[in-house]
């Protein structure tokens, strides 16, 4: 079997492993379940996910990425601005994956484990990455790691609160998700204030050499 095809039936049973991850976890009684839904031999997932379980999580978060890319690809982002990209990005994720939240939060649990650590961390650094790239990013200096490590905050604190969330499709969740991008883009304007003000490109620093402005004579 080639790998594209591998990759077709890997993608099947991530999705058809949703349902008895809710009951059995990710494990490979959960996903021989879902082959056997899918007609497939039970001995499938153990040849699919040579490293078990926890691949068919980094698998099933790598086919959520590139689903939501194609979910935005109805979507003009060029006429959004980068903050509200980046919300739509999210948005779009959590609305697919609304019906499936306790099979996610087992996904999630799976990852906490301590000898998991490594995959959580690339996981989540692909999915950000992608998140940023459907925004537009194209900067390959040093804001593209700050970028990534401050959405990773807001990201990760979403997810928490979604996976809780009882409001209607989520609307809480993406009233919380809109409020951290708030609070990101007051803290980078302060910030770009604070470094305007020190090279002078910003606000009335003096230039060096140049004395300070003595106080008027009365």
């Amino acid at each position: 079997m080639s790998e594209p095809e591998f990759d077709k039936i890997r993608d099947q049973l991530v999705l058809a492993v949703l349902p008895h991850a809710v009951f059995e976890g990710w494990s490979m009684t959960a996903l021989q379940a879902a082959a056997t839904d899918l007609g497939l031999d039970p001995s499938m997932p153990e040849r699919a996910f040579l490293a078990g379980p926890v691949a068919a999580v980094e698998h099933f978060v790598a086919l959520a990425d590139q689903m939501m890319v194609e979910d935005l690809a109805g979507t003009d982002m060029a006429a959004l601005k980068v903050p509200e990209r980046v919300f739509k990005a999210v948005a779009v994720r959590l609305e697919r994956w609304q019906p499936h939240r306790e099979a996610i939060r087992r996904a999630m649990a799976l990852l906490a484990l301590p000898g998991n650590a490594l995959a959580a961390t690339r996981v989540t650094c692909r999915t950000i990455d992608a998140i940023w790239r459907a925004a537009g990013d194209t900067s390959h200096d040093f804001s593209w790691y700050t970028k990534r490590a401050t959405l990773t905050a807001v990201y990760s604190a979403t997810m928490l609160y979604w996976l809780d969330d009882s409001s209607d499709d989520g609307a809480d969740s993406l009233a919380f998700l809109r409020r951290r991008l708030a609070d990101v883009g007051r803290v980078t304007q302060m910030r770009r204030k604070v470094e305007g003000w020190l090279t002078g490109t910003g606000g009335r620093a003096r230039r060096p050499g140049r004395p300070a402005a003595r106080p008027a004579q009365r």
